[in-house]
């Protein structure tokens, strides 16, 4: 799957769950319950010590696709990259991570939120860049109006996005998908309440239905 086609996917769907795995055998009724609701995405965020294992197990289930987030460095997404992960995801814009990604034909977002950030990342040759802290950078604001002097950049807002005001996000037409969590919450997670994670799955796919 090429670069374009791996983002055109992020946009058939609108909605990334951006998840924290503490346990990998949570991974596989996870995914379940994400297909079950609609959304067979998932960014598994490195911030736990299960996170790779979480990536193998959810990148073995069919029909998925499973991103690595949180990623810093170019080890890192050599690491997620083996676990199956089939695009990278950072906070920041790492030259070194992105050339990484580049170089073994990974898709890449790096985060961006100033002009001069995203002005690098088409530099690098980017599409697309993951606009995180998504809430705290200007919100639906600040995307549109980077949008306008960067016009064949496509946005990922991410960071302090939920039900309530996932619509504004979307309906930028720079916005290419949203990522957030409020669909997969950890404590669910945890405890193993997937039928919880599988009703606010269905209900974000429906509130984002017709975009």
């Amino acid at each position: 799957m090429t670069v374009h086609e791996t983002w055109q996917q992020l946009a058939d769907h609108a909605l990334v769950p951006v998840v924290v795995l503490d346990d990998p055998a949570a991974a596989l009724p996870l995914g379940q319950a994400l297909v079950d609701g609609g959304l067979p995405v998932a960014e598994v965020t490195l911030r736990t010590p299960e996170a790779l294992a979480g990536i193998r197990e959810l990148a073995g289930y069919g029909g998925l696709l499973v991103g690595a987030g949180t990623v810093l460095t170019p080890q890192q997404v050599d690491l997620a990259v083996e676990a199956g992960a089939r695009y990278v995801v950072s906070p920041g814009l790492s030259r070194a991570v992105v050339e990484r990604c580049q170089a073994i034909g990974v898709p890449v977002l790096p985060g961006a939120v100033t002009a001069t950030e995203v002005q690098a990342a088409v530099e690098l040759g980017l599409e697309a860049v993951k606009f995180f802290p998504a809430a705290t950078s200007g919100g639906p604001a600040a995307v549109s109006a980077l949008a306008a002097p960067f016009a064949g950049m496509r946005f990922v807002p991410t960071g302090g996005i939920d039900a309530g005001n996932v619509a504004d996000y979307l309906a930028l037409p720079a916005v290419l998908a949203v990522g957030g969590s409020w669909m997969v919450p950890r404590a669910a997670i945890r405890a193993g309440d997937f039928a919880r994670v599988r009703e606010l799955t269905s209900q974000a796919v429906a509130a984002t239905r017709g975009r």
